[in-house]
């Protein structure tokens, strides 16, 4: 690699580049699922290649290749620069990048178990004994994945950095549909929408236990169907840690990104509420609303060493009791608003140029137990696993609904309520956020699927949360 690396910088730079950076990707993935009893898939796909990435004349170009030779290093390199002396024709301003301090580092995720040394015959033997715990009657859709990767990435630029990664993720998920022909009901484990991930080797699967949760998300979704409406009105509601971090993701992780802000985001994905003169002193929670990027967290999916800018991992607040202080920014976008580089800049392959990602964006804990949240309810419902979501283009106006329920009377759980919905203004809903469950609580779930760009990305992020209240929210439907 070093060959190319060298081949592509200097070609670039004899071309006229003001900055070149390269970003090679080696990445080997394996992927299982089954369904009522059988291998539905099983997929293991591999991929490598590098793209590099310039300014010149002010405007920014990009190109990739998975031919892995010196001379193909220079070709792509020079394409670069043709492309980005194209794009500065349009440009409205330069291309600048903020400062940011130049490392060269190796860095390898140690696991106690490689997935890939795994034998797919265990795999496959935990994901159809969860299969065969969920074969309850009344369950008419039983399902369960597995997914691993593995990935080696070089990043150098023309600034003097060399960084090298290893990383090592695993995750999987189990979920039902029960029906009583009249309706469905869905139940999932660990999470909804293709379980848990983390960096970590196959011992994370271990962990989760599939197989002893199979039966009880069975049972739950049985009972479901005859369980009552979740009732209506203006409550108290406990979002349990799950739905917490889809929460998050949408009402707090994408309108920090600061590209959206800057409207280089509103084709496709939309922009943000967050304009820059909230920096600092918008209230965009309670007091004991702390939120931070965090990408320095252990095993977490939205953690890492360096970014794709060379930008070392840090932990910085985007919410600090309760006021908004910070964005998900690159080294381009830090450098128009004279902020400090935080390392968001990522792209989900070597053929994709980078753009501002989620890194772990967290909820950070609180002084109560899940028991002393409900206690402190007289009427409301506790929320678990994330159903369904609808968020507007500025990250504001929501809708979000739950798998299940359980309303609570009097501080205390009285029975499972069914098809949970909640609705809210973003800043007006964590305002009302008045407690959050302790450390005891907190779990980083693994986001593997978060999609943004255009051609769109498929990133890996996450979120560190624990169960929290919030006071006099919309629930079910509008009276």
């Amino acid at each position: 690699m070093q060959e190319i690396v060298e081949s592509a910088l200097f070609a670039a730079k004899r071309a006229g580049a003001s900055y070149v950076d390269i970003r090679s990707i080696q990445r080997e993935e394996e992927d299982i699922t089954t369904k009522n009893g059988a291998v539905d898939a099983i997929k293991h796909t591999g991929s490598k290649g590098f793209g590099v990435r310039v300014i010149t004349n002010g405007g920014w170009g990009f190109s990739s290749s998975f031919i892995a030779t010196p001379e193909e290093g220079e070709r792509v390199a020079n394409e670069a620069v043709q492309i980005a002396l194209a794009s500065s024709k349009t440009k409205l301003e330069d291309a600048k990048m903020s400062d940011s301090k130049v490392y060269q580092d190796r860095v390898s995720q140690p696991v106690k178990i490689d997935p890939f040394e795994m034998p797919i015959t265990k795999k496959i033997m935990i994901l159809l004994e969860a299969d065969k715990a969920m074969n309850v009657q009344g369950i008419v859709v039983r399902k369960g994945s597995m997914h691993f990767s593995k990935e080696w990435k070089t990043f150098a630029s023309s600034e003097g950095a060399y960084i090298e990664q290893e990383r090592i993720v695993s995750g999987a998920g189990i979920s039902v549909v029960a029906t009583d022909g009249k309706e469905m009901q869905v139940r999932s484990y660990p999470n909804s929408f293709g379980g848990d991930y983390q960096r970590k080797g196959f011992e994370f699967i271990e962990e989760m236990d599939l197989i002893s949760h199979g039966k009880e998300i069975a049972e739950q979704s049985v009972k479901l169907l005859s369980a009552k409406q979740c009732p209506s009105g203006t409550m108290d509601i406990v979002l349990g840690s799950p739905q917490m971090a889809l929460q998050i993701h949408e009402s707090v992780g994408h309108p920090t990104e600061l590209d959206r802000v800057l409207g280089e985001e509103a084709s496709f994905a939309g922009t943000s509420f967050l304009t820059t003169d909230k920096l600092g002193t918008f209230k965009y929670g309670s007091d004991i609303v702390n939120i931070t990027a965090d990408a320095t967290i252990p095993g977490a999916l939205g953690g890492f060493a360096y970014d794709d800018e060379g930008v070392k991992a840090k932990r910085v607040y985007l919410v600090k009791n309760g006021i908004f202080v910070g964005y998900l920014n690159s080294r381009e976008t830090a450098a128009k608003l004279d902020l400090e580089v935080m390392g968001a800049m990522r792209a989900d392959n070597w053929n994709k140029m980078p753009i501002i990602r989620m890194t772990s964006i967290n909820l950070e804990p609180g002084d109560k137990t899940l028991d002393e949240l409900i206690k402190g309810i007289d009427h409301g419902v506790l929320m678990g696993t994330n159903k369904s979501w609808s968020i507007d283009q500025n990250r504001l106006n929501f809708q979000f609904g739950t798998e299940i329920g359980w309303e609570i009377k009097n501080g205390k759980i009285q029975e499972m309520v069914k098809n949970p919905t909640y609705t809210g203004i973003t800043y007006e809903f964590w305002r009302k956020c008045d407690a959050i469950a302790n450390k005891d609580f907190w779990h980083v779930w693994g986001v593997p699927n978060c999609g943004k760009g255009e051609p769109v990305q498929v990133m890996q992020v996450s979120h560190g949360t624990a169960p929290a209240r919030f006071r006099d929210i919309q629930v079910g439907v509008l009276k």
